[in-house]
């Protein structure tokens, strides 16, 4: 099963994108182990060069932590998943926003969809 990627981002940021996806929706527990490089590599259809990167990138965000001869696992520390959180949220809502706004909508009608649209 592989991924389709897009040509705006790279590779590595939009399979870090996915796993923090996967982190906020809490398919993804703190402490749970990530599948090894080369697993994620073929699950992915990228070279695990490109895995190797992604599992770099969220390290450097403390988002994961790699124990030496066990492997990588999510982050138990509750303060990064809350900015995480935060962070996510903020993103989604945002481009909701720049969306609308391309559509001519002001700030009551975005509302008025948010309301009309929630319960489906």
């Amino acid at each position: 099963m592989t991924e389709e990627y897009t040509a705006s981002k790279p590779i590595y940021v939009q399979i870090a994108d996915r796993i923090i996806r996967e982190i906020v929706r809490k398919e993804l527990q703190p402490g749970d182990k990530l599948p090894s490089v080369r697993e994620m590599a073929i699950h992915s259809g990228v070279n695990p060069n490109t895995i190797q990167r992604t599992y770099s990138e969220l390290e450097r965000m403390e988002i994961v932590e790699t124990r030496r001869g066990q492997g990588t696992f999510v982050t138990e520390n509750q303060e990064i998943l809350s900015v995480l959180n935060e962070k996510v949220q903020k993103e989604i809502v945002g481009q909701f926003i720049r969306n609308m706004k391309e559509l001519g909508l002001s700030k009551n009608k975005m509302i008025e969809s948010l309301e009309k649209y929630q319960d489906e």
